[in-house]
């Protein structure tokens, strides 16, 4: 019996002082599995408890591909073991820099510059995992509300469990829930000032991380995989 419902492969920095300020910015540490007290912010449009409400459970991270199930006869060690040889594949990415950005209708940071190197390593996470995915249930299906997604991201949903890849994928680390277009001007220089002292330049992701959702829908970090290809 797999330990958790649900996993996902994320980018989570590996630098500490900018995971300890998304960790504290969220309200949750996923890889040390406990709550973070917020940081003492002045100028927020309401309590940052309430603005990290809908990301928190998920820890900070930049999805990779999306939280999944795996198949009843498939093991997280056969995940593990697969993960482990595509990161054996795979360089390291770098980009030229992370920036706080809206994405609809919440604030996230988002990658500058060239992201082809980026999504070519997504698509292939995506790709070659994608044998250990359960197929999505009619609810989980639902829950991406198809009817408001274009014809090729409903096509992506049904045969990768997720609309948002390949050309599709638009890489993220969510620092918001969503946000009224007043709430997120006066949110986004405070995010900024917050974390511009952690965002080095140029960003590199070295290893991409394995996550598990548990009973309580908290999502952890399990491990690290470094790109050594």
């Amino acid at each position: 019996m797999n330990e958790f419902k649900r996993y996902a492969i994320y980018h989570a920095p590996a630098e500490p002082g900018l995971a300890e300020a998304g960790a504290q910015w969220l309200g949750w540490d996923a890889e040390r599995g406990c709550e973070t007290a917020p940081p003492a912010l002045e100028g927020l449009p309401r309590p940052l408890s309430e603005i990290t409400a809908v990301p928190r459970k998920y820890g900070f991270h930049a999805t990779i591909k999306a939280p999944f199930r795996l198949f009843e006869e498939r093991s997280l060690a056969e995940l593990e073991e697969a993960l482990e040889a595509l990161s054996d594949d795979l360089a390291p990415v770098r980009l030229e820099a992370m920036e706080v950005a809206t994405l609809g209708d919440f604030l996230a940071l988002r990658p500058v510059g060239d992201l082809a190197a980026l999504r070519a390593m997504a698509g292939s996470v995506v790709e070659r995992l994608d044998p250990l995915r359960a197929p999505l249930s009619e609810a989980e299906i639902a829950k991406r509300k198809p009817e408001s997604l274009s014809l090729r991201q409903r096509d992506l949903l049904t045969h990768f469990g997720y609309p948002y890849v390949f050309e599709q994928f638009e890489m993220h680390m969510t620092l918001s829930g969503p946000l009224p277009a007043e709430e997120r001007a006066r949110l986004a220089p405070i995010a900024e000032a917050f974390f511009a002292p952690h965002l080095p330049r140029p960003y590199v992701i070295g290893d991409l991380c394995l996550f598990g959702e548990a009973a309580d829908g908290r999502f952890h970090l399990i491990h690290r995989y470094a790109l050594t290809g």
